[in-house]
């Protein structure tokens, strides 16, 4: 298992637009094309939205970019999202396996 954690700079006042536009329309889109969403959150100053999405292997996540991206429901967004977004931040990580000393 790969994922993503994603962290993103919200325009100023636009933070309550981007979670109905990602709870409405991106959320739905990358379930549909098996990319998991894990969790999301927003910060405190509600300047940064951060979510976590998973995928199988890290080949996977270009195969699922792709089949999303170029989807239907993705190219009717259009411009929406980056209307909103003023920076991000992408990490992409393994799963830590926590091994007791015990």
């Amino acid at each position: 298992m790969v994922s993503q954690l994603r962290i993103y700079t919200i325009n100023r006042g636009m933070m309550d637009s981007w979670i109905n536009l990602f709870e409405e329309k991106l959320r739905p889109g990358h379930e549909k094309y098996g990319i998991s969403i894990e969790s999301t959150w927003v910060n405190m100053d509600k300047t940064e939205f951060i979510w976590v999405r998973s995928f199988e292997s890290l080949d996977d996540i270009a195969v699922k970019e792709k089949e999303y991206y170029s989807s239907p429901e993705r190219l009717a967004i259009g411009e929406e999202p980056q209307k909103h977004i003023a920076k991000i931040e992408v990490r992409t990580m393994n799963k830590s396996v926590i091994f007791s000393t015990d």
